[in-house]
């Protein structure tokens, strides 16, 4: 046991623990303040997220260990050319703030499914959460994961012992203090990452250990094949576009005080996002040249628990302890700044979308607050379960993008910029096609075997982008079902009864304007 790392870790937590709590203090005096809901100033911290804290919590949310992690693990098994999240995670909170920020936060919603709801009833809504939610705790037990890697391997505690501990952490004071705490923490953890990856670069760097890392010397560069041309592409519009449709990106955009605030606290927090990358980006050049044999370490990387551990196993042989701990520092405030944002959004979409919106229209604001907090319980202890059985934390930050690319970016894009060209019946039949295809398609993460074999798949590998084909096909079919639906029932006029998502209220009108309404009964 590595007592002086254990003791750091514990001042860590200890400090993380402190501002969160006095963040749910300073959430308290705005509840007794406010004229706003008890649920504004929880999940919203009333609407009055400031530009500067804004930009921190929203970079913060997206370095996550999964990505910080990934990105060195990248490198060291395929090369910078596969290093993909950190431009795939900057450009989608950049293309997010050009195509959402804005028009959502003008709307007042609380949640990126409320256009949804909205446009589709309640129940397409609760639908549509179910990817929102998969998603948001494989993200979350995907960062938990790498905290309890890096806490294995330089604490020398053992991994499922550390992930526990840090989602009772991030429990306490997600609870105690909803999104203020959140914020706040995230920006003492931000400056921790920032920190701690910097100051281990030039001691890697710099390591007997590690051989000449010029190109021609160390292959960091790697290659992209012919056939894996396709796996390329669609990696990187997985990362940008699956990147989007996330409530913990939303959640922040709906927090700040304007919709130009939005859209800036998405524009420079993507680059904010990028720069940060830089550090993890030099650490696995460093892993790809060092020589582990002279460095000291045993094992020879042929299983993937080693290979997911290279950051910790980088920081750990080929730096000072003292630098080792300020790294274990930065990756556990990379962690915790993201499962703590992923439990508070994926519980605010529950509360708001499914306990208000589709079980109990009529519930109180104090029974929102509640079903909130129930949620955080449960979604941690989820996600917590979920960590335990990661094999590769890559795998798991595309795997996270996965549904979300497939099933909600096609929808969320028609709602905000194409609303009059789709309606519930096109919505229910592309959530359709998008989740067969998907599944159809296979999954090794999870075991699924892929029963379409689609054009270059070879090794139970899917070469050919398929998930680029769903989410076009699901546009497609969304768009000419809900032209041909309107036609059917406003032109044709036939009768309301066979109208079962209650799209058109009133079939003898012939206004378009009909498919805009909210359809509360739907």
């Amino acid at each position: 046991m590595n007592w002086t790392g254990l003791i750091c870790i514990g001042i860590f937590y200890l400090m993380v623990l402190g501002v969160g709590i006095f963040a749910g203090f300073v959430q308290r005096r705005k509840l007794k303040d406010s004229v706003e809901s008890q649920a504004d100033v929880v999940l919203l911290a009333k609407r009055d997220l400031g530009l500067f804290v804004g930009i921190l919590t929203m970079t913060a949310t997206w370095v996550a260990g999964a990505y910080i992690n990934g990105t060195v693990e990248a490198i060291f098994s395929q090369g910078i050319v596969w290093c993909l999240p950190p431009i795939g995670y900057s450009l989608a909170l950049i293309v997010g703030g050009i195509l959402f920020a804005k028009p959502l936060r003008e709307k007042g919603y609380v949640t990126m499914l409320d256009p949804l709801q909205d446009k589709y009833g309640r129940r397409m809504g609760g639908l549509l959460f179910i990817p929102a939610l998969a998603s948001e705790i494989f993200w979350i037990g995907a960062t938990l994961s790498a905290l309890g890697t890096t806490l294995a391997v330089i604490v020398d505690i053992d991994i499922n012992l550390a992930i526990v501990v840090s989602s009772c952490i991030t429990l306490t004071y997600v609870l105690f203090g909803g999104l203020y705490s959140v914020a706040y923490t995230d920006v003492i953890q931000l400056l921790c990452v920032v920190l701690g990856l910097v100051v281990a670069v030039p001691f890697a760097w710099t390591n007997p250990s590690v051989g000449n890392l010029h190109p021609s010397e160390t292959d960091w560069i790697g290659t992209i094949e012919t056939p894996d041309i396709g796996i390329y592409v669609e990696s990187l519009l997985l990362l940008i576009f699956g990147g989007i449709p996330w409530q913990g990106y939303f959640q922040r955009v709906l927090s700040t005080r304007s919709p130009n605030d939005a859209r800036t606290l998405s524009l420079v927090g993507g680059c904010l996002c990028l720069l940060v990358g830089t550090p993890c980006i030099l650490l696995g050049i460093v892993a790809k040249g060092a020589d582990w044999e002279m460095a000291g370490y045993p094992g020879n990387f042929t299983t993937p628990d080693e290979v997911k551990s290279i950051l910790p196993i980088v920081l750990q042989y080929l730096t000072p302890e003292w630098v080792s701990l300020l790294g274990l520092g930065a990756v556990s405030a990379a962690i915790m700044s993201s499962a703590d944002s992923g439990v508070l959004s994926s519980s605010t979409m529950f509360a708001q979308n499914i306990f208000k919106n589709l079980l109990f229209q009529k519930a109180s604001d104090k029974a929102v607050v509640r079903a909130t907090w129930c949620s955080i319980v449960v979604v941690t202890i989820i996600s917590t379960l979920m960590a335990m059985s990661v094999t590769t934390l890559l795998g798991m930050s595309y795997l996270c993008a996965d549904f979300v690319y497939v099933i909600l970016f096609p929808q969320l894009l028609l709602v905000v910029h194409f609303e009059k060209h789709c309606n519930t019946y096109g919505a229910f039949l592309a959530f359709l096609l998008g989740l067969l295809l998907r599944i159809l398609g296979g999954e090794p993460l999870i075991g699924l075997p892929a029963i379409i074999q689609y054009p270059y798949f070879s090794d139970g590998v899917q070469r050919f982008p398929f998930r680029t084909m769903a989410v076009l096909l699901s546009i497609f079919l969304q768009v000419t079902v809900s032209k041909i639906t309107n036609w059917l029932f406003i032109v044709k006029k036939i009768p309301r009864k066979f109208d079962i998502f209650n799209e058109f209220p009133d079939s003898s009108s012939n206004s378009l304007d009909m498919l805009t309404m909210r359809k509360d009964q739907a």
